[in-house]
């Protein structure tokens, strides 16, 4: 990756972005030092102007930014780079640093939580209980929370349509795991739809 550190006297912005729902959470400076130093250790080190050194988020909090991809504008001169934040961004303990909170991509995060249960075994999970009992019962569970969703929307209890709503997601992301695929595919699929559609 050829980055282009002369046309801002020695520094790039970089803007980072959660991997999974992608949300921008802030900006900071790399020089080439700090550049190098994420790219060797795997977490967002950048080049505080303040400080005027080099500066890993988190140093202190422990809420490090780990590097899951890096994305060269194409002038050569701005930094992408997607992340897995280890707890808030900002100082303040918001998610981001522009007051921007959303739930909007919580499902690739919680698809994410899901199959970390599944794959370490976490003891006194349900989901991981779940999953165990094999697919014929998680889609049984997904059978079963779908009738009690399709009973709610009949009534007139919005809370209790929206709680059987979530059961459903919750479980169907569950059932996508016991098929080894993601929630990323079915997306596609939608996607590749709507531009048929189109």
């Amino acid at each position: 990756m050829k980055i282009d550190f002369e046309k801002g006297n020695g520094l790039v912005p970089v803007i980072i972005q959660a991997a999974l729902s992608l949300e921008v959470l802030m900006l900071g400076y790399m020089n080439a030092a700090a550049y190098a130093q994420t790219i060797k250790e795997g977490k967002v080190c950048f080049f505080s102007r303040s400080k005027n050194r080099l500066w890993t988020k988190g140093e202190t909090s422990g809420n490090y930014l780990w590097v899951e991809k890096i994305t060269l504008d194409c002038d050569r001169d701005t930094l992408l780079i997607q992340v897995k934040a280890a707890g808030p961004t900002c100082h303040t303990g918001a998610n981001n640093c522009f007051g921007t909170e959303t739930n909007k991509g919580f499902l690739y995060e919680l698809e994410r939580t899901i199959q970390e249960r599944i794959d370490e075994e976490t003891p006194n999970s349900y989901t991981a209980q779940l999953y165990q009992r094999g697919i014929n019962k998680v889609a049984q569970k997904v059978g079963e929370e779908a009738i009690e969703l399709v009973i709610e929307a009949k009534d007139d209890n919005d809370d209790l349509f929206k709680n059987e709503a979530a059961d459903l997601l919750y479980h169907f992301l569950i059932l996508l795991k016991a098929k080894g695929m993601e929630l990323e595919a079915v997306e596609a699929v939608l996607a590749a739809r709507a531009q048929s559609n189109s």
